[in-house]
């Protein structure tokens, strides 16, 4: 790869936490017990460090778009062989599509409208860290989180899906996203 460019160096690994919340975030929860996320990154990291040729661009945001790409089809894999499937391509591409709407929605919780290139650049770096954030979590706190804020779940499917009371998620929620201020720095 021509490292001599004046863009980013493709470093997909730098996404892992980011493509990890992705993943959770698309993996039925009945599937979890079946397929970790983590794996099916480390597989798209090893596909995307395979094909690294291939990839034309080199910002923040051209760089996540790819990733996501092959985490799609990562998952589309997963997906077959937990059904036993063949191929799909429309399950490919509405896969990529809601991961690019995930994607989306984890953007827009951390800013609205912000047309610049730099604030854009900006926004995608947030973003990483974010799902760093988020993978620091502990397990119960990042699952009420992930699935309110990125899968939209009211507390009451929550607390029925977690088996707890509506307080235990609430207090999940609330301790959760006071940690993820912490981390994060405020935007302005």
């Amino acid at each position: 790869m021509d490292t001599s460019r004046s863009s980013p160096e493709l470093a997909p690994d730098r996404f892992r936490d980011y493509l990890c919340l992705l993943a959770r975030v698309q993996l039925d929860p009945r599937w979890q017990a079946k397929v970790d996320p983590s794996d099916v990154v480390q597989q798209t990291l090893l596909r995307a460090h395979q094909a690294r040729d291939q990839f034309r661009g080199g910002d923040l945001a051209k760089q996540a778009a790819w990733l996501r790409r092959i985490l799609a089809n990562t998952l589309a894999n997963v997906f077959r062989d937990l059904g036993r499937d063949k191929r799909d391509a429309a399950l490919e591409r509405s896969l990529e599509q809601a991961l690019d709407d995930s994607s989306a929605r984890l953007e827009a919780w951390l800013v609205a409208d912000q047309p610049s290139p730099s604030e854009e650049a900006m926004r995608h770096e947030q973003l990483l860290q974010l799902a760093v954030a988020l993978e620091q979590l502990p397990d119960d706190q990042r699952e009420a989180v992930v699935l309110r804020h990125c899968h939209g779940w009211p507390v009451q499917q929550i607390s029925e899906h977690m088996g707890r009371s509506l307080a235990a998620v609430a207090s999940l929620l609330r301790r959760g996203l006071k940690h993820l201020r912490r981390q994060l720095p405020a935007a302005e």
